[in-house]
């Protein structure tokens, strides 16, 4: 592995541990010449696994795509990089676990739902007055109304 801060191919390995699900193994490594450590995962090649949108045209899933719908709903939240993290990893994980190649936007958008639900309400609202594309104030009233049976909370 070459070194990020001097480009050496020279280094060790320190630490080794599963990581995202145990679909991945993260490691620890320290460059031989510059003594700086840095960070790698090594995970399996994963199938390409098609979202099929909501006009019918389809695209390979992108994990990254769902980390940022989670960032951005949990803006000024009290939800950490590591949560939406391990939110993130949780979809990615029943995405990947669907032994269909296709899975579609909308069943991604629930899980969304599913996980914020968990974490934040504010989250989960933000999220579903995009996902859901209210047409009227009481359809939003509505869905307020179904929060705590989303969340688990009272």
């Amino acid at each position: 592995m070459r070194c990020p801060f001097c480009s050496t191919d020279d280094d060790r390995v320190i630490d080794s541990r599963p990581a995202k699900e145990g679909r991945a193994i993260r490691r620890r490594r320290e460059c031989s010449k510059c003594g700086h450590r840095f960070t790698t995962y090594e995970s399996i090649e994963d199938r390409v696994v098609q979202v099929i949108k909501s006009d019918g045209a389809r695209e390979p899933f992108n994990r990254e795509k769902v980390y940022r719908g989670l960032s951005i709903a949990c803006i000024k939240r009290p939800v950490t990089a590591q949560m939406i993290e391990t939110m993130t990893d949780a979809i990615e994980a029943r995405v990947l676990a669907d032994t269909a190649r296709e899975v579609t936007a909308v069943q991604i958008g629930h899980w969304i739902l599913e996980e914020l639900g968990k974490v934040d309400e504010v989250a989960y609202v933000r999220f579903a007055s995009v996902y859901k594309r209210y047409a009227s104030v009481s359809e939003f009233r509505e869905e307020l109304t179904r929060i705590p049976k989303a969340t688990g909370s009272n």
